[in-house]
């Protein structure tokens, strides 16, 4: 068995940022495990611009966005063992994993989870048809293209108007491919303002809302699909039932947090982020295992997964250096208008502590508040609100020590 200060479980942007900050906290014991041939993760195939201007001050591609990090790694001589699958993790940090060489074990004083995310599949949608060639998730049409140069379709509709959703729709028109909608089950998209500006309005296509893909034509290739729109229970609408022609359907109807590992530790999972019960540390509920990213919860932004990330190594460096002892303890939790707030708890009140929350739909100018009992310890006014794009609000320490009991957020329209 191999022994490491800090295995780090995937070389994406999370892990990535996650190595380099433990780094140069101090803690030079470091490993990352990636199944992939290149570290870079999902950035690899996003070669859209947009990423690095919150983080870097300049505007990237996915690929220069990971080149800037895969060199931080190389400068500092961080390990990384690719082509390499993880398929288990212990309590006590026993990381077993697989590769070309065999069965590797390794235990590890700390350990990051930084998985990422995965797409959620037609399975998952119970859509009547059968099962013809053309239909593919977005994110896996995004890689036929970008990585393997192949053009999934000439003629598409797509299903979800999340950003991978929104994406995808500008590619296939610059590629020549006519999109003939973006279909939303919710009565508001899930992607960010910008990109229904320039994916969709800048290329004429029509953004449906309360409607879905109800039914799949084709038996060999597909043929064509008919949508409807939805009533309040999300409910098909028969009289508004209509077919379209296409050989491709795209689904974009959410990410799935990749947290088998996570489960198989024995580590708690929130029910809304479908990630792990974290402190602000991104410590989860078993001593020495970190989670952060993708894994954790589902970012709109790449900027927002390194600097998560980046908690999560100088945390775990700051363990595994000079161990931690924590102070009193206090849970979070969503109030009014707010699906859910992370970390799920603060384990010491004697720092400032970001919190990080969703709405729960679109709202205009809003103004949130954190409160512990009747003990106002922070408020936060937006133009809008949206659950596409996250929001942060900084609580103060010297506020934080006031909280003796569960810190909530809520919003109200102002």
């Amino acid at each position: 068995m191999l022994e490491h200060d800090i295995v780090i479980i995937g070389g994406g942007p999370a892990g990535m940022a996650a190595a380099v900050a433990a780094w140069d906290k101090g803690a030079t014991d470091i490993v990352i495990l990636d199944r992939d041939d290149d570290i870079g993760g999902i950035l690899r195939q996003c070669i859209h611009n947009g990423f690095g201007l919150h983080k870097l001050g300049r505007e990237l591609t996915g690929p220069e966005y990971a080149a800037v990090y895969k060199k931080k790694v190389e400068e500092r001589h961080i390990k990384v063992y690719y082509e390499t699958m993880v398929t288990d993790l212990t309590a006590d940090r026993v990381v077993t994993a697989s590769n070309r060489d065999g069965i590797l074990k390794i235990k590890a004083k700390a350990v990051i989870l930084a998985m990422g995310c995965r797409e959620r599949s037609r399975g998952a949608l119970n859509i009547s048809g059968k099962r013809p060639a053309g239909v593919y998730s977005a994110g896996t049409a995004q890689k036929l293209m970008n990585c393997e140069g192949y053009m999934v379709g000439k003629r598409a509709v797509i299903l979800g108007s999340g950003d991978i959703g929104l994406i995808m729709a500008r590619r296939m028109s610059l590629e020549g491919a006519k999109v003939e909608a973006v279909c939303e089950l919710m009565p508001y998209s899930g992607g960010l303002t910008r990109n229904i500006v320039q994916c969709l309005e800048d290329f004429n296509i029509p953004l449906y809302l309360s409607t879905t893909v109800c039914e799949i034509h084709g038996d060999r290739r597909l043929e064509g699909v008919t949508i409807a729109e939805v009533d309040e229970n999300r409910r098909v609408i028969e009289e508004t039932k209509r077919y379209i022609p296409c050989d491709t359907l795209l689904l974009s109807v959410g990410l799935i947090p990749e947290n088998e590992l996570t489960r198989a530790a024995g580590i708690p999972i929130d029910p809304i982020t479908n990630g792990a019960i974290v402190d602000e540390h991104r410590e989860t509920e078993v001593k020495g295992i970190f989670a952060c990213g993708n894994v954790l919860q589902v970012h709109d932004l790449v900027d927002y997964v390194s600097d998560e990330a980046e908690i999560a190594g100088m945390s775990a460096a700051e363990l595994v250096l000079n161990g931690r002892t924590d102070g009193t303890a206090v849970n979070t939790a969503a109030g009014n208008g707010v699906r859910y707030v992370l970390p799920q708890r603060i384990s010491n009140t004697d720092s400032d502590v970001a919190l990080f929350m969703r709405v729960v739909k679109p709202f205009g100018k809003v103004r949130f508040t954190v409160k512990s009992g009747d003990e106002v310890l922070a408020t936060a006014v937006r133009i809008k609100a949206a659950p596409g794009e996250m929001e942060k609000i900084v609580v103060k320490s010297s506020k934080l020590a006031l909280a003796k009991d569960t810190v909530t957020v809520s919003l109200e329209e102002i």
